[in-house]
């Protein structure tokens, strides 16, 4: 089979038109019907459709390109049907409350669901493309592809597992308010996470295997290098912009001003690593200066009541239970003295 040219070389803007339309698509029923139940069904499966293309535009596939693409495309098939589950299971995401009657908001979360597939496709996408498959190729087996498999392989234990271990605690009505601190969640806070991130890392290393090892050079030598662009932004991505920096801080901000499991979940994060699993019996005892740089729990991420607490909601949060407290005390001394009189 004939390799397919396509605007450029490397398949970027091809990738990128039928991402914008693919999303588009969705958005344009999202926002019609108010319908939440597509959107991050639309992500995920954006990434099989890339990689399902740009493999069938390569003409004659070799071992390593056909691995990744199916790397990539489980990973996007999984990560999208257990989002739809989930939504379909809660009825709706409460993420676009704020923004799913109003037009350029909730385009912009979609403009960013873009960039996200766009750029996290990068190394599948070049891989596939005809100016890195013109080069000769090593034999798939290299250490660094046998690295790149291992990666995977763990990353997707990890986030898959741990994504069903909390669906179902959290299912549990007994388990309302409480710390998810089952299985895969005894050793990370969050282990889906560090596995999605892993997950990206091994297929890059995978991917710029005929670069690294001196097959591919010039220009398409820069191209493949550069794709980890697609494993830091989705780092980045889950440190910095809508994972941890939305979870940490705030989640423990809330179950403080709350009082709702405060205490549980403070000596949780004291035992377990952020998001690197490490056993909860060593991590208890290492160092604050080791916990905020080598296992990356920054100090943005930690909650101290005395700066980060709204301090007026404890206190009538406090007032509250005090007032409740009198009054349960005040009935029962009534039922007491009415229990005397008949007796």
């Amino acid at each position: 089979m004939a390799v397919v040219h396509v605007l450029d070389g490397y398949y970027l803007a091809i990738t990128l038109l039928i991402t914008i339309g693919y999303q588009l698509f969705f958005f344009a029923i999202a926002f019609s019907l108010k319908f939440d139940k597509l959107t991050d069904f639309a992500g995920g499966t954006n990434f099989v459709v890339l990689a399902i293309i740009t493999l069938a535009f390569s003409g004659t596939p070799d071992a390593r390109q056909i691995v990744v693409s199916i790397f990539i495309m489980l990973w996007g098939a999984r990560l999208s049907a257990f989002l739809l589950f989930r939504i379909i299971k809660t009825g709706k995401d409460d993420r676009f409350d704020d923004k799913r009657d109003k037009f350029f908001p909730f385009l912009g979360f979609w403009i960013f669901q873009m960039i996200w597939v766009w750029t996290v496709s990068l190394p599948v996408t070049v891989l596939n493309s005809p100016n890195i498959t013109q080069f000769p190729q090593p034999s798939f087996g290299t250490g660094r592809d046998i690295a790149g498999v291992i990666l995977f392989v763990i990353g997707f234990f990890l986030e898959s597992v741990s994504d069903v271990q909390k669906y179902i605690f959290r299912s549990k009505p007994e388990n309302k308010g409480k710390v998810c601190d089952i299985g895969l969640f005894t050793i990370s806070r969050h282990p889906n996470y560090f596995g999605e991130i892993i997950i990206q890392f091994g297929i890059y290393m995978i991917a710029v295997s005929p670069a690294a090892y001196g097959y591919v050079t010039g220009a398409a030598y820069n191209a493949l290098s550069a794709t980890v662009l697609g494993a830091i932004f989705l780092t980045v991505l889950l440190m910095f912009v809508s994972g941890l920096n939305l979870q940490e801080r705030p989640g423990a901000k809330k179950r403080y001003e709350s009082g709702n499991g405060w205490e549980s979940y403070k000596t949780y994060t004291e035992r377990t690593s952020i998001m690197i699993p490490f056993p909860p019996q060593i991590y208890v005892h290492i160092p604050t200066i080791l916990k905020r740089t080598i296992f990356l729990e920054f100090p943005i991420y930690v909650f101290d009541p005395a700066k980060h607490a709204d301090h007026r909601k404890v206190q009538d949060r406090e007032a509250e239970e005090g007032q409740r407290d009198r009054q349960g005390s005040t009935e029962q001394s009534g039922a007491q003295l009415l229990d005397g009189e008949r007796s």
